[in-house]
């Protein structure tokens, strides 16, 4: 999948740390206790309305509704058996207790179409570390309620909750905590509401479906925290498979009003041909990379969200490390606005949001050798939207229009306005490279046959590509970096020509705010 900053990995003694989420009952959660981590979070101020779920989550009923099949806890494999002996669209409820399957690794729930799964308080359906998943099969419109589902082990990349990517499945007020791999995966038109996806060994969620044919997915009103706690940039430097939720190839999706905190690696990652996403009234805090990164996607908006004291783990592990690069809080890489691809808007718009105390703030990036059939395109055997066929970005053709342009994922068509930029260097303990705000390219130089060497694409991205920046507010010592990571620039100069960046915004240059 997509590569986290660059072709870059951060080294990997700098990545080491304590995992920071609470577990089970007994032990308190990430709000309530601190860890040894930098920035780790406390529970959010009153003024910041947050899912805080997996401290208070809510009671299922505490009896069986009428009609629903009552499962045992005392019976090994009671909730496969009576799914597999039921018809489609039963309810089932399962009483309080530690509930098992079978013991084989592949033994699992297979629901048919329309069941609902309903948990009674402390029904928890336990893998024991033995199964790799709890909920798989292919039957729509799957309804999972007030369960905590804890102990599987699926593999790298695959999930444990709607294992097999069915469409209309519908999680709420669940618990999906301490698996490896994903704790969940995402099928076409999915609601994930008001659950728990703590401490996972990979992601919360891998949002991605066989085929490319996630359409309308929700994801409301539910706290992400503590997962990748399998640490993959360490196994596997630079495969970009960690974090909160990882999105891949969804077309349409409202992710409001989730407190996403004190992940390993990215809090919320939308990577690879990604289009119409609405990012709205979230809490993105202390994780250790990027709150959001946008790659090789589309047409986005980012509005009226709370950042606040992300990058810290990753951005100090480069500045530590010699590395130049401007490692941002919001990262859009390759990705920007199109309108010939429908979405309810044509750009990536953010604005309404207060950053604070983050390891930088937005960068805008585009690789100049990252293209369509390009080596440096770690989207292995994909094209942009625009393009039909890896093939056809190749010599002649490449070189003039209309593929020279539609061959590329460009970062163009950003409007970054109405946000408040806070810095205090004193908080985040650094003296450079935590206060800069970017729009850049590398020198393009490969390969052979690329039309895009030189400085054409940093040219572009730069000043012709309409990314703006305009009307926002900026608190403390900020500085600006342009064209290329080595050109640092003071508000004046990125106000003024040629970059006539942030008309209308304002800047106290003092420390805090």
């Amino acid at each position: 999948m997509g590569i986290t900053w660059r072709h870059r990995a951060v080294p990997a003694a700098l990545l080491a740390l304590l995992v920071a989420t609470g577990c089970e009952s007994g032990t308190p959660d990430a709000g309530s206790t601190p860890d040894a981590r930098p920035g780790a979070t406390a529970a959010p101020s009153a003024s910041a309305a947050v899912a805080r779920v997996c401290a208070e989550p809510a009671a299922g009923p505490a009896k069986a509704p009428a009609g629903a099949v009552t499962v045992d806890p005392g019976v090994v494999g009671d909730l496969a058996a009576k799914t597999e002996d039921s018809p489609p669209h039963t309810t089932f409820w399962l009483r309080p207790g530690r509930h098992r399957l079978d013991p084989g690794e592949y033994d699992q729930v297979l629901p048919k179409e329309g069941n609902t799964y309903l948990g009674a308080p402390g029904a928890v359906l336990d893998g024991a570390r033995t199964n790799h998943y709890a909920f798989g099969g292919t039957a729509r419109d799957v309804t999972i309620r007030y369960l905590t589902v804890q102990g599987f082990t699926a593999p790298q990349d695959e999930g444990v909750v709607n294992h097999d990517m069915a469409d209309g499945w519908v999680i709420e007020h669940a618990t999906i905590q301490h698996n490896s791999g994903a704790g969940l995966m995402a099928g076409a038109r999915q609601r994930v509401r008001a659950s728990c996806l703590r401490g996972n060994g990979q992601y919360g969620m891998n949002a991605y479906k066989t085929g490319d044919s996630i359409k309308g997915l929700v994801v409301e009103g539910n706290e992400i925290t503590g997962n990748n706690t399998d640490d993959w940039e360490r196994k596997q430097p630079g495969c970009g498979c960690t974090g909160g939720i990882k999105f891949w190839a969804v077309d349409g999706a409202d992710i409001r009003g989730n407190w996403v905190h004190d992940n390993r690696g990215t809090g919320l990652w939308a990577d690879n041909n990604n289009n119409d996403f609405l990012f709205e009234d979230n809490v993105l805090e202390a994780n250790d990379g990027a709150a959001l990164m946008y790659e090789t996607s589309y047409n986005a908006v980012v509005r009226n969200n709370t950042i606040r004291r992300n990058n810290w783990v990753e951005g100090r592990a480069a500045a530590k490390d010699g590395d130049d690069f401007p490692y941002a809080t919001v990262y859009v890489s390759e990705a920007g606005g199109e309108p010939r691809i429908p979405a309810r808007t044509d750009r990536i718009e953010i604005y309404g949001n207060v950053l604070e105390d983050n390891w930088s703030g937005i960068t805008l990036w585009e690789n100049a050798d990252r293209f369509c059939n390009s080596p440096a395109n770690t989207s292995t055997g994909y094209c942009t939207l625009l393009v039909k066929g890896t093939k056809r970005c190749a010599q002649p053709g490449i070189a003039t229009a209309p593929l020279y342009a539609d061959c590329r994922w460009k970062t163009q068509r950003v409007d970054i306005h109405g946000n408040r930029f806070v810095l205090d260097k004193s908080v985040l303990g650094c003296t450079v490279l935590c206060d800069r705000m970017a729009v850049l390219s590398n020198e393009g130089t490969s390969p052979d046959w690329s039309p895009y060497k030189g400085d054409r694409v940093a040219q572009a991205i730069t000043l012709r590509q309409d990314n703006r920046w305009h009307d926002n507010v900026y608190v403390g010592p900020w500085t600006f970096v342009a064209h290329d990571a080595g050109r640092t620039l003071g508000s004046g100069q990125w106000q003024g020509t040629p970059y006539g960046q942030d008309a209308g915004s304002t800047f106290r240059t003092q420390d805090g705010g």
